[in-house]
């Protein structure tokens, strides 16, 4: 029984999908106008953890992740850089695909443009404004808060306190709003800006409508889960549920699941501390593997503290899972202590996905592994588990030369030449070839 903490309710919910043995899962993707930073690349690995373990108990997973191609930022970026909005946004999210597919994040079952939905948009803002939720004020279109049942309960914040946050605000858009509280559903085109028809002239969408039009249309009007960074608990979570939940009258998403933010050496990453770190240029240095095991073996809702040192680690704890799972196996293990180890692994991570439990039970399987318990079940039962954290290793094959220089030294040792023996144990390290002797005979590591 997978139980999820629900950032809605502040509690953990037994996990009940709409469909059964289905789970339809939305996460919040990039704006995209530059490389993403570390910070974005926990969130997919955050999630596309979860969703590997959601396919270990079997479930098949809609997993929809978008990409907005549509923002002040990418604009300003794209007439700074002499491109259009979508050649800089199609530079962006092929460099995104390449970043994420060397930290072993799976392909999303779709990843929706907001381009391709300014149709769903415009016919989704249109419902609102018939239905009172919203109001047009010289060609932008607003949605009136007020309106709408329990607002910024995700956030868990009051009206009032949202109140005093907004006043003393004074702008264009201020003056255009009914409520300071109302947010823009639909922006009225500004002179050399991307914009499309409307019925309240040309314009662009604002940035909350943007998932709940792709969330619904690809999803249905209710989800199982829908997932992003703290950071968008308030305003972008918050003003998606107000405006889908007033559209279709029924609950947006059954569970709200957001992942904690990235320190770098115990400060909050930005670019005035000069602490930003980009994937692109981290991958120059490390590897793709080891910075997912680092990202990925903390629980998804606490905050990561970036260093050289969390690195390193990673690094060396990898290595001994690989040496691990390149052992050659051996003779029948014990059934009963495998079971037990794949009930711990489903008991930890069952309870909210928690990646720091899990990843000790497969460090105590490894262990177990390493005493000699190691047959082609246990095997395929520990590839299972780490490729939940998105740790998959490529069979070594030796070659016919290391082969027989095994097992010239099988032969030495037999007729007690360990001479011999020691000298090719010492000529295989040379090649990074490690020979662990076991009571089931030779295994081998690759350094």
């Amino acid at each position: 029984m997978i139980k999820i903490y629900d950032t809605m309710t502040r509690s953990l919910r037994e996990f009940m999908p709409i469909h059964k043995n289905t789970v339809n899962m939305y996460v919040c993707g990039p704006t995209v106008y530059n490389y993403i930073h570390i910070g974005n690349a926990r969130s997919a690995v955050a999630f596309d953890t979860i969703r590997r373990y959601f396919e270990y108990r079997g479930y098949k997973v809609n997993y929809i992740s978008n990409f907005t191609d549509v923002d002040d930022k990418i604009i300003k970026a794209a007439a700074q850089a002499g491109m259009t909005t979508k050649e800089l946004s199609d530079k962006f999210i092929a460099a995104f695909m390449k970043d994420v597919a060397a930290l072993a994040v799976k392909p999303a079952t779709e990843n929706p443009r907001v381009i391709d939905y300014m149709d769903e948009i415009i016919d989704f803002v249109q419902v609102l404004v018939d239905k009172g939720f919203a109001y047009e004020a010289s060609g932008d279109v607003y949605f009136r808060v007020r309106k709408s049942k329990n607002y910024a309960a995700l956030a868990n914040k009051t009206l009032e306190e949202l109140e005093i946050g907004a006043s003393g605000r004074v702008d264009t858009e201020s003056e255009l709003k009914e409520d300071p509280l109302d947010f823009a559903l639909w922006k009225s085109a500004k002179a050399g800006e991307i914009s499309w028809d409307s019925p309240w002239g040309k314009g662009r969408p604002g940035w909350h409508i943007e998932c709940s039009v792709m969330a619904t249309t690809i999803l249905g009007d209710t989800i199982d889960i829908h997932g992003g960074g703290a950071d968008l608990e308030f305003p972008h979570h918050t003003n998606e549920i107000a405006q889908s939940e007033a559209k279709t009258g029924q609950p947006f998403a059954n569970y709200w699941m957001h992942n904690g933010f990235v320190n770098v050496n115990d400060e909050k990453m930005s670019k005035s501390l000069g602490n930003f770190v980009t994937v692109h240029d981290l991958l120059k240095t490390v590897d793709g593997q080891v910075l997912r095991f680092f990202l990925a073996t903390q629980h998804y809702r606490k905050p990561i503290n970036f260093t050289d040192k969390a690195i390193r680690d990673a690094d060396i704890n990898l290595k001994y899972l690989k040496n691990t799972y390149t052992l050659s196996v051996g003779a029948a293990a014990d059934k009963e202590a495998l079971t037990k180890f794949e009930a711990d692994f489903a008991a930890a991570m069952d309870d909210d996905f928690n990646t720091a439990n899990g990843i000790t039970v497969i460090f105590e399987m490894a262990k177990w592994i390493n005493s000699g318990n190691y047959d082609s079940t246990v095997k395929e039962a520990f590839a299972k588990m780490l490729e939940v954290f998105g740790i998959v290793f490529e069979e070594e094959v030796l070659d016919a030369d290391i082969e027989k220089l095994i097992e010239e030294r099988q032969a030495a040792r037999a007729n007690k030449d360990f001479a011999t023996a020691d000298r090719i144990r010492d000529e295989l390290a040379a090649q990074g070839i490690k020979l662990l002797d076991t009571k089931d005979g030779v295994r081998w590591t690759r350094d």
